[in-house]
């Protein structure tokens, strides 16, 4: 993964012909969009364009962006399939006990017995809290889904990429 960047979503189409770019989005921060945010497009060559966001409306699942200097549908289409990354400077300061995904995707994760259980390989945002989808380690074993919830999780250190969890009735059946 390229540390410079992160992915924030992925152009998906081009709609109508004044250059507006239909965008899913992969982030928590709805403002990441907001006119006058400095966004980078990773075109095929894995080459980073800087951009700027003229203005961004809903329109079903997706946000529809316009981008300063991009005024057609020609100018935009080769951006179709691309993804929409923000360079790593241009993150915000998370408060205490925040974290970005890319933080907690990767980290090993421990029960408060010291039993290890996996690596968090993906986050699902289903509604009032994350899941944490948890590789385990033995062949054949399911994956885990851990509510990011404070019942459950009990410990976070980014720097050691470790977090300890309490088991609850379920979780891991």
């Amino acid at each position: 993964m390229n540390r410079d960047y992160l992915k924030v979503g992925k152009i998906v189409n081009t709609h109508g012909v004044r250059g507006e770019v239909r965008v899913m989005a992969v982030t928590d921060f709805e403002e990441r969009f907001d006119a006058g945010s400095r966004l980078f497009i990773e075109n095929n060559n894995s080459e980073h364009i800087e951009v700027e966001v003229s203005s961004n409306r809903k329109h079903k699942q997706f946000d529809l962006l316009t981008l300063k200097g991009y005024e057609s549908l020609e100018e935009v289409e080769g951006f179709k399939d691309c993804l929409l990354k923000v360079a790593f400077e241009d993150l915000y300061e998370l408060d205490e006990g925040e974290f970005y995904y890319f933080e907690i995707i990767g980290c090993e994760v421990y029960l408060t017995t010291g039993e290890y259980l996996g690596k968090v390989k993906e986050i699902l945002a289903p509604g009032a809290n994350d899941v944490w989808v948890v590789k385990r380690t033995e062949p054949g074993d399911k994956d885990v889904l851990i509510p990011y919830i404070d019942d459950v999780v009990k410990e976070i250190d980014i720097e050691e990429q470790r977090i300890v969890i309490e088991e609850m009735e379920g979780l891991l059946s």
